[in-house]
Order: structure tokens, then C-alpha cells, then sequence
């Protein structure tokens, strides 16, 4: 679910007929229909399953599996499944209670069984999935049964581990015991399995017995994948399809002036940088990490590289979390301290390779290469595939662009620097950065851990390995026939498939 896949109180825009205060009554939920969403999955066909998604697959699993938590519309998770999920007074385990009268789509009452097998397959190293990663100290051979709804999980190593839920709930899907992703792919979402053609379509048939009541609302559901913008949105326009998500900004025109079309703005947290590996010169010397963040133009890039849909950011992320250090202010813009840092450390006259993909980040790179070179520093921007951007290479560019999710701060700092992360492309490893993290995960108190993520966030922000130079907004786009679609601060404001509709 990072940037490269993917591309919070929201804003609204380009509202259709259908918003109007005097449609009160039209705009009330209604049961029926099927709705369409299209999706872009490149190359990839994807799959069905819930622990190890593949392209296109993490948007299925929104529709065929229901988690302990889920995300909420300010990107926080909330229970699901779970009618009680605490960790005990240092984090060091979690008791993990299911709701009563849960059900699968084949019948299945949903107990303590299924979920240590879900957690066991999760961290199964024979599945390999890439998400088991983040959820590395779990103790998958030390789960214990306490009742038919309740587990007691621990962490190995005598770890602490706060930021379970954020690191569970996206491909943490409860399934049964008999589960398999290709013969038996069940699970206890607001959809179930009708038909599934790799790369093409799949569909789905309501779920009667889904644990919230009275939903989904359609009768059925249709995820169509599109190879490209361009095809997309000529299907949405036409009508083929109901809904898009994550729409290139250079549509936007077009979106807003369609009068059959609603665009959803969402203001989130989702973030982009550039990655310095601080292992290799010139960034090894922190000294040049700052020069890069003082000559870049923040303002500039979220103009021209986002063609204006974000805002600046100040090197650090999750900016949604309620530990967000909001003291530390927008990074300024000084180019002249940038070149005095540079002849500095040395590295007048840089030239340095920055490694990007298609897409806001290949934008972002040309920006910053210009912007640089005013002050005599020449980046040479080379664009591989999306491919060999995250093979083998992927931890050892000098400099590359990045971004992910706006994820809360610790588990997005799991995902990207903190001790043990399992993208650390800069390789940042600062010992009094990673006691104060380590510190954050043992504690649930969220006052006395605000303080220690304050101390991190200093840390990241004084010598870190990320210059984070922006928030993308998420632009998505549904027709005026779709009922329940909002902006909010996540990503998900297409996927929450239980709470749309279709009007008459």
C-alpha cells in the first residue's frame, strides 16, 4: 500500500445535482443495483488472497474480508471484528476478544480458532507474504486460547508492540480455518465471491449476514481493471463504470467541469520525498541531508509536481496522529545556507543520480534536478520501472523518490526508518532515535507517549534521511448516481463498500 501503489477532514468538491439540501429524501440509503468501481493494476492481475495481496488484490480484500480493526476517516484504526483489542500496561501483549455471532460467507460462526489461524498464516514463513514483515515480533507459536472469542497474543524477544492495529489492519483479514485463497476464499467482508478473472473483473454478490446491519446496500459489486488513466476515465464518463479512485491530477479539469460527475478531495496525510541513503556519500554527512531539504522548493514542487492538489510538508509524517509534534515548522527555503552547507562538507559542484518511477514522482525529480541546479548542484534524474525500482535494488539508490500512506506515526515508521523497518531505504540508524521510538512502542499512555515521539520527531527532523517534501491530496471520482461517497483523511473513501449505494 505504499506511494508507488497508490498513486484527511476532507473537502468536497465539484458537488452534483443529486447534494442539494431540498434532495433529502433522494439521498437516503437504498438497497439494489450493482456498483462499478474501476481501478488501474498496470501489469499485475492480482488475486484473491487475504494475507499476501497482489496488485489489485488489496482492493478485493476490502470487499471479501473483514479485520479486528479498520480504518477510520481521520486514518486512525477503529474496532471491527474485535469487541475488545487492548494491550496489557507495557505493550508487551495484546488480549484480543471477537464480537459474538460473527459469521463467515459460507456460515461459518467466526471463533478463536479462525483468528489464531489467521494470525498464524499472516506471519507464516512458507506464505512469505511481504506484510508479515510488519508484524515481525509477533509470537505466532505462543497464541493462547482463553475462550471461544478471546486470544492472548505476545511478542518474541521480550518485545513491546503498540502500533498493532495500524500494522494489522490492511492485510490482516480474519479467516476460517479451512480458508484457501484460490478454492476457498472466504472471508467475512460486505461481499462475496461470484467471479474472479485475473486482470480484467471480478464480482461480487451481497453479504446478508455481514456484522454491520442493514449493509451493503447493492445487491452487487464490480471491480473493473483499467490499464490506464486515460481508458478509465473515458469509461467513467461513458457510464461503464460508477466510481474511480486515485485520479491523476491532470484530469482534473475535466472531472470538475462534468456535470454527471462528483470529484472527492480528500486531505490526507499521504506523503513524498526523496530518500538519501545516509551508508553512501554525499549523504553520509548530515550536512548535506540539510543543504538538500534548505534548496528544495516546497511550495514549487506541490505546484508543478502535484499541479497544485496538496500542501508542504516539513520532512516528517503523519501529520493526522495525535503524537504529531506541530511546534517543529515548515522547513524554509534558503538555497544560499544550502550551497554554504555543500562547500562546507566539501561537495561543491555536486552531481548526484536520483532514481524515480513514472507518475508525482518522476514530476517531483525533474522539479527538484531545476531547482537545484541553481545553485550549481546537478542531479541527473534516471526513470526505471516500477519493477526494478523495488527489486533487489531498491535499498541501495543514492538518491531516489518515495512516499507512503498516511499511516500513524508509529507504524509508519516501521515501515520506513525506525530500527527494525522493513523499507529503510535510507538506512537511518541514530541511537537516540531509535530509544526513543522503541521507548514510544512500549507505552500506551498517549500523553507520556506524545513526548517521546516528540523526541524522535526532532531527531528526524534535525538529521534524518527523508526530505519529505509534500502531502498529495487524493483525488477520487464517483457519478452523481452513487449515494455515501465522502472525502475523508484516508484513502479509502471508494473502498468503504458497505456504505455505498445507488440512487434510483
Amino acid at each position: 500500500m505504499g506511494h508507488a501503489g497508490v498513486l484527511a477532514g476532507g473537502l468536497l468538491a465539484g458537488c452534483g445535482p443529486s447534494d442539494s439540501p431540498g434532495d433529502a429524501v433522494a439521498d437516503q440509503p437504498r438497497h439494489g443495483g450493482r456498483l462499478r468501481l474501476g481501478i488501474i493494476d498496470g501489469n499485475q492481475s492480482g488475486n484473491l488472497d487475504a494475507h499476501k495481496p497482489v496488485g489489485s488484490g488489496i482492493v478485493r480484500g476490502f470487499a471479501l474480508y473483514s479485520k479486528l480493526w479498520e480504518w477510520d476517516e481521520q486514518m486512525q484504526p477503529r474496532l471491527a471484528l474485535a469487541e475488545f483489542a487492548e494491550p496489557n500496561a507495557d505493550a508487551s501483549g495484546w488480549t484480543l476478544r471477537l464480537k459474538p455471532g460473527l459469521e463467515f460467507h459460507h456460515g461459518k460462526t467466526i471463533d478463536a480458532d479462525d483468528l489464531i489461524f489467521s494470525i498464524r498464516r499472516l506471519t507464516d514463513p512458507q506464505l512469505a507474504s511481504p506484510y508479515a514483515a510488519l508484524l515481525h515480533w509477533v509470537d505466532r507459536d505462543n497464541l493462547v486460547k482463553l475462550d471461544d472469542r478471546t486470544v492472548r497474543l505476545a511478542f518474541r524477544e521480550g518485545r513491546s508492540y503498540l502500533p498493532l492495529p495500524e500494522t494489522w489492519v490492511n492485510f490482516g483479514g480474519i479467516v476460517p480455518v479451512d480458508y484457501h485463497p484460490v478454492t476457498n476464499p472466504v472471508g467475512a467482508g460486505p461481499y462475496k465471491l461470484k467471479s474472479f478473472t485475473p486482470g480484467q473483473r471480478s464480482l461480487f454478490t451481497r453479504f446478508d449476514n455481514y456484522y454491520k446491519p442493514g449493509k451493503p446496500y447493492a445487491d452487487e459489486l464490480e471491480i473493473i481493471d483499467f490499464k490506464d488513466q486515460t481508458g478509465r476515465l473515458a469509461a467513467l464518463r461513458a457510464g461503464q463504470i460508477d466510481m474511480a479512485n486515485v485520479m491523476s491530477t491532470e484530469h482534473l479539469q475535466v472531472l470538475q467541469a462534468d456535470p454527471r460527475l462528483r470529484l472527492l478531495k480528500s486531505v490526507s496525510g499521504n506523503w513524498l520525498s526523496f530518500d538519501m541513503n545516509t551508508t553512501k556519500a554525499p549523504f553520509d554527512d548530515p550536512r548535506v541531508r540539510e543543504a538538500f531539504r534548505l534548496l528544495a522548493d516546497r511550495e514549487d514542487l506541490v505546484r508543478r509536481a502535484l499541479n497544485g492538489q496538496g500542501r508542504v510538508a516539513n520532512d516528517l509524517y503523519a501529520p493526522f496522529d495525535p503524537t504529531f509534534d506541530h511546534s517543529l515548522g515548515p522547513r524554509p527555503h534558503d538555497p544560499q545556507r544550502a550551497a554554504q552547507l555543500l562547500k562546507d562538507a566539501g561537495h561543491e559542484g555536486l552531481q548526484v543520480e536520483l532514481v524515480t518511477t513514472p507518475g508525482p514522482g518522476l514530476a517531483s525529480a525533474l522539479v527538484l534536478a531545476e531547482q537545484a541546479r541553481r545553485i550549481g548542484v546537478t542531479i541527473t534524474v534516471r526513470q526505471v520501472d516500477l519493477a526494478t525500482f523495488q527489486g533487489p535494488q531498491r535499498d541501495d539508490w543514492t538518491l531516489s523518490t518515495g512516499g507512503s500512506i498516511g499511516a500513524p506515526f508509529l507504524a509508519s515508521a516501521i515501515h520506513t526508518d525506525a530500527p527494525f523497518a522493513v523499507a529503510n531505504k535510507t538506512h537511518f540508524h541514530d541511537p537516540a532515535f531509535s530509544e526513543a521510538f522503541l521507548a514510544a512502542m512500549a507505552q500506551p499512555d498517549l500523553e507520556k507517549r506524545k513526548a517521546l515521539v516528540h523526541r524522535a520527531q526532532r531527531i528526524q527532523y534535525e538529521r534524518g534521511g527523508m526530505l519529505i517534501w509534500g502531502f498529495a491530496d487524493l483525488l477520487d471520482s464517483v457519478s452523481t448516481r452513487v449515494g455515501g461517497a465522502q472525502a475523508e483523511q484516508s484513502l479509502f473513501s471508494t473502498w468503504r463498500f458497505e456504505s455505498l449505494w445507488l440512487r434510483s
